[in-house]
Protein backbone atom coordinates (compact mmCIF):
# COMPACT_ATOMS: atom_id res chain seq x y z
CA UNK A 1 0.00 0.00 0.00
CA UNK A 2 2.92 2.32 0.69
CA UNK A 3 4.07 2.00 -2.91
CA UNK A 4 0.58 2.81 -4.19
CA UNK A 5 0.49 5.94 -2.02
CA UNK A 6 3.95 7.00 -3.20
CA UNK A 7 3.00 6.47 -6.84
CA UNK A 8 -0.30 8.34 -6.37
CA UNK A 9 1.45 11.26 -4.72
CA UNK A 10 4.04 11.42 -7.47
CA UNK A 11 1.39 11.18 -10.20
CA UNK A 12 -0.73 13.87 -8.56
CA UNK A 13 2.26 16.15 -7.95
CA UNK A 14 3.61 15.96 -11.49
CA UNK A 15 0.24 16.49 -13.17
CA UNK A 16 -0.82 19.17 -10.68
CA UNK A 17 2.38 21.14 -11.24
CA UNK A 18 1.89 21.08 -15.00
CA UNK A 19 -1.80 21.87 -14.60
CA UNK A 20 -1.00 24.83 -12.41
CA UNK A 21 1.31 26.32 -15.05
CA UNK A 22 -1.09 25.60 -17.91
CA UNK A 23 -4.01 26.87 -15.82
CA UNK A 24 -2.30 30.21 -15.32
CA UNK A 25 -1.66 30.44 -19.07
CA UNK A 26 -5.27 29.42 -19.76
CA UNK A 27 -6.60 32.13 -17.45
CA UNK A 28 -4.26 34.88 -18.65
CA UNK A 29 -4.04 34.13 -22.37
CA UNK A 30 -6.77 31.80 -23.62
CA UNK A 31 -9.73 32.81 -21.46
CA UNK A 32 -9.85 36.45 -22.62
CA UNK A 33 -9.53 35.35 -26.26
CA UNK A 34 -11.85 32.35 -26.38
CA UNK A 35 -14.08 32.18 -23.32
CA UNK A 36 -14.06 29.53 -20.58
CA UNK A 37 -15.27 26.44 -22.46
CA UNK A 38 -12.97 26.86 -25.44
CA UNK A 39 -10.02 27.69 -23.18
CA UNK A 40 -10.49 24.40 -21.31
CA UNK A 41 -11.04 22.54 -24.59
CA UNK A 42 -7.68 23.84 -25.85
CA UNK A 43 -5.83 23.04 -22.62
CA UNK A 44 -7.38 19.61 -22.02
CA UNK A 45 -5.59 17.62 -24.76
CA UNK A 46 -2.24 18.88 -23.45
CA UNK A 47 -3.13 17.83 -19.91
CA UNK A 48 -4.46 14.45 -21.00
CA UNK A 49 -1.41 13.77 -23.16
CA UNK A 50 0.90 14.70 -20.31
CA UNK A 51 -1.11 12.62 -17.82
CA UNK A 52 -0.97 9.61 -20.14
CA UNK A 53 2.79 10.03 -20.56
CA UNK A 54 3.41 10.53 -16.83
CA UNK A 55 1.28 7.48 -15.98
CA UNK A 56 3.40 5.45 -18.40
CA UNK A 57 6.67 6.72 -16.96
CA UNK A 58 5.52 5.94 -13.42
CA UNK A 59 4.46 2.46 -14.55
CA UNK A 60 8.12 1.70 -15.22
CA UNK A 61 8.96 2.46 -11.59
CA UNK A 62 5.81 0.94 -10.10
CA UNK A 63 4.53 -1.83 -12.41
CA UNK A 64 1.30 -2.38 -10.49
CA UNK A 65 -1.38 -4.87 -11.35
CA UNK A 66 -4.52 -3.16 -12.69
CA UNK A 67 -6.30 -3.14 -9.30
CA UNK A 68 -3.40 -1.39 -7.57
CA UNK A 69 -3.03 0.99 -10.51
CA UNK A 70 -6.72 1.83 -10.18
CA UNK A 71 -6.17 2.60 -6.49
CA UNK A 72 -3.20 4.78 -7.45
CA UNK A 73 -5.32 6.75 -9.92
CA UNK A 74 -8.19 7.03 -7.44
CA UNK A 75 -5.95 8.38 -4.70
CA UNK A 76 -4.31 10.81 -7.12
CA UNK A 77 -7.81 11.97 -8.17
CA UNK A 78 -8.81 12.60 -4.55
CA UNK A 79 -5.60 14.58 -4.01
CA UNK A 80 -6.25 16.57 -7.19
CA UNK A 81 -9.84 17.38 -6.24
CA UNK A 82 -8.72 18.38 -2.75
CA UNK A 83 -6.02 20.66 -4.13
CA UNK A 84 -8.47 22.21 -6.56
CA UNK A 85 -10.97 22.84 -3.76
CA UNK A 86 -8.19 24.28 -1.60
CA UNK A 87 -7.21 26.75 -4.30
CA UNK A 88 -10.84 27.71 -4.74
CA UNK A 89 -11.26 28.25 -1.00
CA UNK A 90 -8.03 30.24 -0.82
CA UNK A 91 -9.35 32.50 -3.56
CA UNK A 92 -12.37 33.40 -1.44
CA UNK A 93 -15.02 30.93 -2.57
CA UNK A 94 -16.98 28.85 -0.11
CA UNK A 95 -17.10 25.08 -0.57
CA UNK A 96 -20.69 25.41 -1.83
CA UNK A 97 -19.58 28.01 -4.38
CA UNK A 98 -16.72 25.77 -5.44
CA UNK A 99 -19.03 22.80 -5.95
CA UNK A 100 -21.49 25.01 -7.87
CA UNK A 101 -18.78 25.61 -10.46
CA UNK A 102 -19.33 22.05 -11.71
CA UNK A 103 -22.70 23.17 -13.11
CA UNK A 104 -20.76 25.17 -15.73
CA UNK A 105 -19.80 23.44 -19.01
CA UNK A 106 -16.11 24.41 -18.76
CA UNK A 107 -15.84 22.81 -15.31
CA UNK A 108 -17.75 19.74 -16.47
CA UNK A 109 -15.26 19.30 -19.31
CA UNK A 110 -12.40 19.74 -16.86
CA UNK A 111 -13.94 17.15 -14.51
CA UNK A 112 -14.24 14.69 -17.41
CA UNK A 113 -10.52 15.18 -18.02
CA UNK A 114 -9.77 14.67 -14.33
CA UNK A 115 -11.71 11.40 -14.39
CA UNK A 116 -9.64 10.28 -17.38
CA UNK A 117 -6.50 11.27 -15.43
CA UNK A 118 -7.71 8.99 -12.62
CA UNK A 119 -8.19 6.05 -14.98
CA UNK A 120 -4.93 6.35 -16.95
CA UNK A 121 -2.78 4.33 -14.49
CA UNK A 122 -5.32 1.49 -14.58
CA UNK A 123 -5.58 1.68 -18.36
CA UNK A 124 -1.79 1.61 -18.75
CA UNK A 125 -1.52 -1.35 -16.34
CA UNK A 126 -4.30 -3.24 -18.08
CA UNK A 127 -2.73 -2.66 -21.51
CA UNK A 128 0.67 -3.84 -20.25
CA UNK A 129 -0.63 -7.24 -19.20
CA UNK A 130 0.15 -9.24 -16.07
CA UNK A 131 2.65 -7.65 -13.69
CA UNK A 132 3.38 -7.78 -9.99
CA UNK A 133 0.76 -6.89 -7.43
CA UNK A 134 0.99 -3.54 -5.65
Amino acid sequence: MRAVLAAAGTYFGAVFALGFVLGVLRMLVLLPLTGPLMAVAIELPLMLGASWWIAGRLRRRWPFAPAAALAMGGIAFVLLMGAEAGISLASGRSLVQHLALYAEPAHQLGLAGQLAFALFPWWRARAAGPQRHG
